[in-house]
């Protein structure tokens, strides 16, 4: 039997079905196009996110459609008086007439291997859809207006090269199996357009933030003590750089039989910390219990009148063990303020110190409201260009590269952080890490009283961290480590 009468006979089978009929051309039109757009997406040829999507979601189950089509009808859609093809009796039937068996055979060989062709590009594309749909450029990019604020802080943060399923789905299948379930119902928001704005912190959606932080910050590693130097730029003419100088009390919990101390004494296993907040941010704590192995509870509530009053306190919220993300709670979608954006832009020379009041000039045109990011755009430069060619135009006359970087420098502080349409702006999401504005570590130290006493949970500098210079220009205490720390 020759191979074209092969292709013809094959061509008669897939025909006499529309069932098949439709199959074979879903698997003929898909299946070269999903191996070159698989080897162009493997060579890193195309970054467009809706590509993967369009491949892996898309065209991807349309080939597995169309193969199950193809096979359904070539099968089971033939007619009536086809009803009996393909049972024992036709097999048997065709291996034992004369000259029969070796067109079987033939055609058995090439149904094995289109089969396992078919089966080797489904594996592939399924595999790849999975990668697809976990990537940090599907969750970020995929919804773009949505996730825009998030995948941006994401980008800038220190944990840039983690990919986001790692800490928010993990390794444990009960969690995959829930970020997975909550990601349908996000995708439903999305395409009905009732999604929140801006898109509130998943709380309560994320894995145990131990799980989560100790797969790469090992506790055994933790150190004493750290020196931590801030560069901040004043609003003046010249815009004065100075810097604040402190010893993080860093410290540990109780490993490797070290006594628990500094900071990361909270997380101590021997001297566990419970609390319980008033509201879904966790941020108006009602009560907090620190739990030690043979001892007696001991409890501090909040003090009538304060902040963090809410009656009785002993029945709000749940009682929650503290771990890594009560105080590192926003490890890596940071979102900055206007002050540190344009501080951390000077410091990198980005925006450039030689220009005069360029502080000030810039925190005035930042911390505007503008409709949309475009806008933005537009009068963050107009605004800038038009005070210094008023007031200063020899300078960016003879100095426009200069001028041109520090302007595009501002309008990346912005960018950066602020996202109208989503209804982000400076200080839409605050960062526990710290004491800023009355959050972080002031939302227990200070506030909440110890049951049965008049002591009040310590407010102390000096318990976290030592300032060895605040705010100056020349710190003393530089001078002294030079070398050492440089």
């Amino acid at each position: 039997m020759s191979s074209l009468n092969i292709y013809k006979r094959i061509i008669n089978l897939v025909s006499r079905s529309k069932v098949s009929v439709i199959g074979a051309l879903l698997v003929s039109i898909l299946l070269p196009v999903l191996l070159i757009s698989i080897g162009f997406d493997s060579l890193g040829l195309i970054e467009n996110p809706y590509f993967g999507f369009l491949l892996y979601v898309v065209m991807a189950p349309l080939l597995v459609l169309g193969t199950i089509l193809l096979i359904f009808g070539v099968l089971f859609s033939r007619g009536g008086e086809e009803i009996g093809t393909y049972t024992v009796e036709y097999l048997k039937e065709q291996f034992t007439r004369p000259g029969r068996y070796s067109r079987i055979r033939r055609l058995l060989y090439f149904t094995v291997v289109i089969t396992l062709l078919l089966v080797f590009v489904v594996g592939l594309a399924s595999y790849s859809s999975f990668r697809y749909t976990s990537s940090s450029q599907f969750c970020g990019q995929f919804c773009h207006n949505v996730m825009q604020p998030q995948y941006t802080a994401y980008r800038n943060s220190p944990h840039s090269r983690v990919s986001c399923v790692k800490c928010h789905l993990g390794k444990d299948a009960d969690w995959a199996e829930r970020s997975r379930f909550t990601g349908l119902k996000q995708l439903w928001a999305v395409a009905t357009d009732s999604y929140p704005r801006p898109i509130l912190p998943p709380i309560t959606a994320l894995r145990p933030g131990r799980k989560t932080c100790e797969q790469c910050h090992l506790p055994e590693k933790f150190h004493g003590s750290r020196l931590y130097t801030r560069e901040r730029f004043l609003p003046d003419e010249t815009n004065t750089r100075v810097r604040t100088v402190i010893l993080m009390k860093v410290g540990s919990g109780d490993i490797e039989g070290k006594v628990a101390h500094g900071i990361h004494w909270h997380v101590s296993e021997s001297q566990q910390v419970f609390y319980r907040a008033a509201d879904h941010e966790r941020e108006i704590i009602t009560e907090v219990r620190q739990v030690e192995k043979g001892k007696k509870d001991i409890i501090y509530t909040a003090m009538a009148g304060g902040d963090t009053d809410a009656g009785d306190s002993g029945g709000v919220g749940e009682l929650r063990k503290m771990d890594c993300v009560d105080c590192h709670n926003r490890p890596t979608h940071i979102f900055l303020s206007a002050d540190e954006a344009l501080d951390r832009k000077l410091a990198a020379n980005i925006i450039s110190p030689y220009l005069p009041f360029i502080k000030r000039q810039a925190l005035a045109v930042i911390t505007k409201e503008y409709p949309s990011r475009e806008v933005a755009r537009v009068e963050i430069s107009r605004g800038l260009q038009n005070w210094y060619r008023e007031n200063y135009p020899e300078l960016i006359e003879n100095n426009p590269n200069l001028f041109e970087r520090a302007v595009q420098g501002v309008v990346d502080a912005y960018m950066d952080n602020v996202f109208p349409s989503m209804r982000v702006t400076w200080g839409t999401y605050r960062n526990n890490l710290g004491h800023s504005k009355g959050s972080g570590c002031f939302r227990c130290h200070g506030k909440l009283r110890r049951v049965g006493s008049d002591r009040v949970i310590s407010n102390d500098c000096n318990l976290c961290h030592v300032i060895l210079a605040e705010n100056e220009k020349q710190p003393e205490i530089l001078k002294s480590l030079k070398g050492v720390i440089e």
